[in-house]
């Protein structure tokens, strides 16, 4: 097994009505930066009870926060947590808010001359952060409890994932109920989006890791059997079953001491930065042409993922691996998500832009083995076509 160690966890209060917690999560002294997006927590009654719980402390509010959270945003942001003096975010959203939380918590004690973006990227991550908190209304990337941002620079036209263990949120507020208003769309996007970060941690080369790998195997047949009924009924059971197993898909402990792949979330940033089409979507569009160009060096994974996530029982191992491919496809198409790049459309997704991201964000050896360059990412997206 490869080597690993834990971090600080972040402390998850789970469960209706959790969002009361944040009476004892927030010191009553904190001078707390409330991050948000477009103003639906305004429209489904969690603002109201996330400031219900801050009552008495000294709350500044910052909203706009886009799906892809964009870095020109969060600069905005940054500026009216130095002018506050705050020092908590609070971050109240989707993914994308807690991304720009963990973003914002890291550039705000940087200094106001220097391009955080540069510095990050030149430097690494900033060694003091503001302490960052969620509260979480629709589940899907696990970054309420993950040390994960990826953010858009809007003007340079790229999108990056940023990492830092101090970002990692101290707290996270998980109340399934937060779901009720959520579209179809949303739910859709979500359940495919968890699904896929399991995949990438466990779709790789085999190692000796039983225990994450039987939690991969349970997780995705969670999300296989609750998935549609999320997206159908949007039943109290759906929303509390795939808010856990979304968080559980990416807060480190299934890729804990396993390889891990990702190169169909590289490929699907680039998409999103040239395109503007939802994260999830650029996932399901690329993954099931990646496992397939990628079938010879992942054997031994897709076989027994065909037997333990599917019940596939077909002996001859290739038919075997086939199936599983497809049947992940029929899968993705159920949650209303494409499967192919054409399904996409009115986009017309152009390979060569794509690969010219990749190229400029210098991602040019994607994959567990660091062996998906820029000429495989083209022919991954042939195959997608």
């Amino acid at each position: 097994m490869l080597g690993f160690r834990f971090h600080n966890p972040t402390v998850v209060h789970f469960g209706q009505g959790s969002i009361a917690r944040l009476a004892e999560a927030v010191p009553p002294e904190a001078r707390v930066l409330l991050l948000f997006g477009g103003g639906s927590i305004k429209r489904n009654g969690v603002h109201a009870e996330v400031r219900a719980a801050l009552e008495g402390r000294h709350v500044v509010e910052f909203g706009g926060i886009e799906p892809n959270p964009v870095y020109e945003t969060i600069m905005r942001a940054a500026a009216l947590a130095r002018s506050e003096r705050v020092d908590l975010i609070l971050a109240v959203g989707g993914g994308s808010v807690a991304d720009a939380g963990k973003f914002l918590a890291a550039v705000t004690p940087l200094d106001p001359a220097l391009d955080p973006w540069d510095h990050w990227i030149e430097n690494g991550p900033p060694a003091q952060v503001l302490p960052v908190g969620v509260v979480l209304t629709l589940p899907a990337t696990g970054s309420e409890s993950n040390p994960v941002s990826v953010i858009s620079h809007r003007a340079r036209g790229l999108k990056l994932p940023f990492a830092s263990e101090a970002t990692r949120p101290q707290f996270a507020v998980l109340d399934p109920s937060t779901m009720a208003s959520l579209d179809r769309r949303q739910r859709e996007n979500g359940v495919v989006d968890a699904f896929t970060h399991v995949v990438e941690q466990y779709l790789t080369y085999d190692v000796t890791a039983p225990v994450q790998h039987g939690f991969s195997e349970t997780l995705m047949r969670v999300l296989i059997e609750w998935g549609p009924k999320l997206v159908s009924e949007n039943s109290d059971e759906a929303r509390a079953t795939v808010m856990w197993a979304a968080n559980q898909a990416l807060n480190g402990l299934i890729g804990a001491g396993v390889p891990q792949d990702w190169s169909t979330h590289m490929i699907g940033h680039a998409m999103t930065a040239a395109y503007g089409v939802d994260h999830a979507r650029t996932l399901t569009a690329v993954m099931p042409s990646l496992l397939r160009f990628k079938r010879a060096e992942k054997r031994g994974m897709l076989l027994r993922y065909a037997r333990k996530v599917w019940d596939i029982a077909e002996p001859d191992a290739d038919a075997a691996i086939e199936d599983a491919i497809a049947r992940t496809e029929a899968f993705f198409r159920q949650m209303g998500c494409p499967a192919r790049l054409a399904e996409l459309a009115p986009v017309a997704v152009d390979p060569e832009l794509i690969v010219r991201h990749l190229a400029e964000v210098g991602q040019t050896a994607l994959g567990e083995r660091n062996d998906i360059g820029l000429d495989e990412a083209r022919r991954i997206l042939a195959l997608a076509a």
